[in-house]
């Protein structure tokens, strides 16, 4: 019998794949164990500091330069 894959086997194949197939991908490797949603998924593993901001002093579209990009009226 061979030895079972593992995710890291999987790696270079998603790789490989547009990212509409990736997302396919994972919402059926979710459904296979058991349909897992959105909250269930987020449970198991929430977000990271990196994945998430909090920061309420992001630029704002009030900040300097916006002008410069804004399409000519």
């Amino acid at each position: 019998m061979s030895e079972a894959l593992t995710a890291e086997d999987l790696r270079p194949i998603l790789q490989k794949l547009p990212l509409g197939e990736r997302i396919r991908v994972a919402r059926l490797a979710l459904e296979a164990v058991g349909g897992m949603g959105d909250r269930a998924a987020y449970v198991a593993r929430p977000p990271s500091v990196d994945e998430v901001s909090a920061d309420d002093d992001g630029l704002s579209w009030e900040a300097e330069g916006w002008d410069e990009l804004a399409p000519a009226r």
